[in-house]
C-alpha cells in the first residue's frame, strides 16, 4: 500500500481547482467540462428512466449498445469493423486499464509507460503487482523508438499508450503503430491502447486507432470512453474492443469486480449514437484550441506545437520564469495571474520539474476568452 502513496494522486489536480475557486481565478486546470451535454441525451436518458432500465445489463453490456457502437466504429473515417463478441461496455477507461492489468500480469511482469501520462497508469501497475518502467518521449514529445526498444526485457508483458496524448496533445499515426508492432512482434507483450479523445483530431487529421494494424489487433486492448466523447464522465459508461479470445479473458476478472456498467445511461448512450455527428464535436473543439491558441500569442507564454489532439495545450511558460518550477509557476499563475493550469512534471513519474505548463480548452468560449484577456493585460 506504501507505494501507491508514492504517485500522484488526485488531490494534486483538484488542488489547483480549489485554489482557483479560493482566488477567483478562470479554471483551464481540468479537463472537465463547464458546458451542458447535448438535450437529446437527457431526453433519452429520462426515456430509459420510463422504461425501467434499472436492473443489470448483461457482463458485455446492453445488446442495443453494443450494437450501435459497431455501427458508430464501422462509419469512422478509418473505419473499424467489428463482431459482437469484441466489444464490452464497462464503468470507465479507468476500470479498463486496471482490469485489463489484472487480466494479463503475474506478479514482477514489467509494463512500459510512455510518459507523460495519466496519473493512473503508474498505480494501475503496482496494484496488479507488476513493475511500471517509464520511457520518456523526446524533448519534442515525439516518440524515441530506440530508447523504447531499450526498456522492452524479458520481463516486460505490457505497453500502454494514449491516443490522442494527453498531457501532450500527440496523436499516434498508422506508421507509429506499424513501427510499436515491429518491437514487439516476436515476444508475448501486450498493447493497451487508451483512445479516450478519439473524436478530437484536429485540422486534418482523423482518428487511426491500434485495432486497425491486422497483427497488433492480436494482442491489443482498446479504450474508449463516451464521458470524453459526450461529456457525460459522470454517467459512468466507457467501452473496450479486443478480440474474443481476449475479450473472454477480461471477462473473466470483470465479472468479480464491478459486473456492469450504468444500466439507464447504457441505453440512453445507445439511442444518442444514432444520431451523433462526431464531426460536429471536433469541430465545437477545434474551435475552443483555436480561440486559446489565437489569444495566447498576445502573452509571453508560447506554444512551441498546436495541439494535435485531446483538449489539452502545453505551453512554455520558461520565457516569464528561469527560477521557479513548474508547480511553482503553475500556483502562481492560478494565485496572482487569476488562471488556472497544471504542470507538465504531474504527468511524470520520475521528474520534479519542467519548462511546461497545461491548460484544457474544454470550456465555455467565454471563459476561454475572459481568461485569455486577462493574462494579454497582466503577464
Amino acid at each position: 500500500m506504501k507505494r501507491i502513496h508514492d504517485f500522484t494522486h488526485y488531490s494534486f489536480f483538484t488542488e489547483m481547482s480549489e485554489l482557483a475557486v479560493r482566488h477567483g481565478s478562470f479554471d483551464l486546470s481540468l479537463g472537465l467540462p463547464d458546458f451542458d451535454i447535448d438535450e437529446r441525451l437527457k431526453i433519452f436518458l429520462k426515456e430509459s428512466a420510463d422504461l425501467d432500465n434499472h436492473n443489470y445489463e448483461p457482463l458485455a453490456g446492453s445488446p442495443l449498445l453494443i450494437e450501435n457502437i459497431i455501427q458508430f466504429n464501422s462509419k469512422r473515417a478509418n473505419g473499424i469493423q467489428l463482431r459482437t463478441g469484441e466489444v464490452t461496455v464497462v464503468p470507465c477507461a479507468t476500470f479498463a486499464l486496471y482490469t485489463v492489468l489484472k487480466s494479463v500480469l503475474n506478479h514482477g511482469d514489467e509494463v512500459i509507460i510512455i510518459q507523460p501520462s495519466y496519473y493512473t497508469y503508474g498505480p494501475s501497475v503496482v496494484m496488479n503487482g507488476g513493475i511500471p518502467v517509464y520511457c520518456d518521449l523526446d524533448p519534442d514529445f515525439t516518440v524515441n523508438w530506440e530508447k523504447l526498444k531499450d526498456c522492452i526485457s524479458e520481463k516486460t508483458k505490457a505497453v500502454i499508450v494514449n491516443s490522442p496524448q494527453n498531457p501532450t496533445g500527440k496523436i499516434w499515426k498508422q506508421e507509429d503503430w506499424s513501427q510499436l508492432y515491429e518491437l514487439i512482434k516476436n515476444r508475448e507483450i501486450y498493447l493497451i491502447s487508451e483512445e479516450i479523445y478519439d473524436t478530437y483530431c484536429y485540422d486534418d487529421a482523423e482518428h487511426y486507432s491500434s485495432v486497425l494494424h491486422p497483427e497488433l489487433k492480436k494482442r491489443t486492448f482498446c479504450i474508449f470512453s463516451f464521458g470524453k466523447m459526450f461529456h457525460t464522465s459522470g454517467w459512468k459508461v466507457s467501452y473496450m474492443i479486443t478480440t474474443e479470445e481476449l475479450t473472454a479473458l477480461f471477462r473473466c476478472h470483470q465479472q468479480y469486480i464491478s459486473y456492469s456498467a450504468n444500466a439507464p445511461a447504457q441505453y440512453a448512450l445507445a439511442k444518442y449514437l444514432e444520431v451523433f455527428d462526431p464531426a460536429v464535436n471536433k469541430k465545437a473543439m477545434q474551435k475552443k484550441r483555436d480561440i486559446f491558441n489565437t489569444m495566447i500569442t498576445e502573452t509571453p507564454l508560447q506554444i512551441e506545437q498546436k495541439s494535435e489532439g485531446s483538449v489539452f495545450q502545453i505551453v512554455n511558460f520558461r520565457s516569464l520564469s528561469s527560477t521557479m518550477t513548474d508547480v511553482e509557476f503553475s500556483k502562481w499563475l492560478t494565485v496572482e495571474k487569476k488562471v488556472a493550469c497544471l504542470p507538465l512534471s504531474a504527468f511524470y513519474h520520475s521528474r520534479q520539474n519542467s519548462d511546461y505548463i497545461r491548460f484544457s480548452f474544454a470550456k465555455n468560449d467565454d471563459v476561454i476568452i475572459q481568461a485569455l484577456e486577462y493574462l494579454q493585460k497582466h503577464l
